[in-house]
């Protein structure tokens, strides 16, 4: 592991989760959270951002996918937060497209210490597989709100609404990769001074 590394174990009523983060690795990813459509939502994130992600979590499935979804989501943007540290020397900024057959999404990030989020899918299925497509927003906002970081995220066409949501995970991954890189300062990228 890194010195940008993280990792998060959270235990709630609802879940139970592990989460192992090295932004500077090579795409080594394990995911296993009882959801096999998250399950390949987050390894494509991981993968395509190069990040080495290990993530186990025991969530209370027979009620739902939500605390599950939601909690990882948690999970992976505190660790994100955590292995940047003071934001020293990162790109701060980044912007994707990814394309999935005829499916194209867009992602602009933001790691500017803020959260914010605006996430439009435009999924027409109530569920992908296991997951609800509504948990899929959340768990965007999700990362925004703990990664402290601005994320934009909108899909501009495609009709399979398996290809609109995997194209959006590897454009955030492709955003995230480019604004987690160094840029061989050691500024915090910022006129303020902080992030």
């Amino acid at each position: 592991m890194s010195d940008r590394s993280a990792r998060i174990a959270r235990q709630t009523g609802e879940t139970e989760i592990d989460l192992r983060l090295d932004l500077d690795g090579s795409g080594e990813v394990d995911v296993a959270t009882g959801l096999g459509f998250f399950d390949h939502m987050m390894t494509a994130l991981g993968s395509h951002a190069r990040f080495d992600l290990t993530l186990r979590c025991q969530g209370d499935l027979e009620v739902d996918d939500h605390h599950t979804i939601e909690d990882c989501a948690l999970a992976l943007g505190s660790a994100i937060d955590e292995a940047l540290g003071e934001r020293r020397g990162i790109t701060r900024f980044g912007h994707a497209y990814a394309p999935l057959d005829e499916a194209l999404a867009r992602a602009v990030v933001d790691l500017s210490g803020r959260p914010a989020s605006v996430v439009e899918l435009g999924l027409h299925r109530d569920m992908i597989g296991d997951v609800a497509c509504e948990n899929l927003t959340h768990a965007f906002v999700s990362i925004a709100n703990r990664a402290r970081a601005a994320i934009h995220v909108d899909v501009l066409r495609g009709s399979n609404d398996h290809h609109r949501a995997e194209a959006a995970f590897k454009a955030l991954a492709l955003a995230l990769r480019q604004a987690v890189s160094l840029d061989g300062s050691d500024d915090i990228p910022s006129t303020k001074g902080v992030l």
